[in-house]
């Protein structure tokens, strides 16, 4: 093959950037084999090229490295401690509701306080058995969404953390505000006082039942501020509409529907104050919106301007997303084998010289 002249001044400037690449990577002179100088075009030097390629035939195929996949690393062990740290917040929530428990004052002495959802709507007793019911849906939903990602380690390790993080606001707000039940309808658990080992048991049982009213494992009261249902409905919801394709209008309306109708439900149902709602539902949208722009905006994570940087999980975002160089792509891929086989192959780039033999 020819050597390249940087400096050759004998290219045609009649050529177009492609073809005077060409010529210079073969050391073909415009007017060699082809048309006089001055006198050929773009597509003459292209097919004249093409002639002389066939002659040469000792060309190297150029393949361009494929930086995207180096710009989003998996890093399973990033999403292992997401998923270790959002379990010791899920464990450590029903601690606090069974200290918690102990200090709910009795409906006698403290009855439900007002609200104005209650004022007009009745309660209904199948009401909570549709959230809950809805609540499964959506997160098995996610499950088998997030099971055909073919970046599942990122989404993951956002989905532990976020949610460890707000049942770790759950904590703090249950603490240090113990609110009364908010029905008459409510039958709590007895108190154990300083039995340590029955106390056990409740935390036990609870998680074994996933802190569902449905499986009978949740019978104690006080943890009202926020809605941990809301929780669950609004950040699955915004998980499965970010990570699915934007075209997929009618899915997200299904599980939007499956959301706001269980949300609807824990008021229709008098198992949540109005505000505790509310609060759960601004809590972890924003968090949602605040950790996904500067995870897709790469710009903020330097600028100066960025008060986000002041928040207390900034470092943690900055070690979960370091390495993550570009918003994460909607793309699937098989779950079944290992390592998983994209059903949307990326495509192989090459130079310009292979895309021109090829022709």
């Amino acid at each position: 093959m020819a050597l390249v002249d940087p400096t050759a001044s004998h290219l045609d400037p009649g050529m177009d950037g492609e073809s005077g690449v060409l010529a210079s990577v073969f050391g073909v002179l415009p007017n060699a084999n082809c048309p006089k100088h001055g006198q050929n075009t773009p597509a003459d030097t292209k097919r004249c090229l093409r002639k002389v390629m066939g002659h040469h035939r000792d060309y190297v195929k150029i393949s361009l490295p494929d930086t995207k996949g180096n710009r989003l690393p998996m890093e399973w062990w990033k999403t292992a401690i997401a998923f270790f740290y959002a379990i010791f917040n899920l464990v450590l929530t029903t601690v606090v509701i069974t200290v918690v428990h102990e200090r709910v004052p009795e409906k006698e002495s403290s009855p439900p306080l007002p609200d104005k959802f209650f004022d007009y709507i009745d309660r209904v007793k199948w009401a909570f058995t549709v959230t809950e019911i809805n609540g499964m849906l959506l997160v098995g939903i996610w499950v088998i969404q997030w099971l055909f990602l073919r970046y599942k380690s990122i989404a993951g390790r956002r989905f532990f953390f976020l949610i460890g993080t707000l049942y770790l606001y759950r904590c703090v707000t249950m603490y240090i505000t113990t609110l009364p039940v908010p029905g008459n309808h409510f039958t709590c658990a007895p108190k154990l006082y300083g039995d340590s080992h029955a106390k056990m048991q409740r935390v036990l049982t609870l998680i074994s039942g996933g802190g569902l009213s449905i499986t009978g494992s949740h019978l104690m009261c006080g943890d009202f501020l926020y809605s941990g249902h809301t929780v669950m409905l609004t950040l699955t919801y915004l998980f499965i509409k970010e990570y699915s394709p934007r075209t997929f209008w009618w899915y997200h309306l299904m599980c939007w529907l499956l959301a706001a109708v269980g949300v609807v439900c824990i008021l229709v149902a008098h198992e949540h104050y109005s505000v505790d709602v509310v609060v759960a539902y601004f809590i972890t949208s924003r968090l949602f919106w605040w950790y996904h722009t500067m995870a897709n905006v790469q710009a903020l994570r330097c600028s100066p301007n960025n008060y986000l940087t002041n928040t207390w999980w900034n470092p943690v975002f900055n070690f979960f997303e370091r390495n993550v160089q570009t918003q994460v792509p909607c793309s699937f891929c098989s779950p079944i084998t290992w390592p998983p086989a994209c059903l949307k192959n990326s495509c192989k780039k090459y130079s310009a010289v292979q895309s021109l033999r090829e022709e």
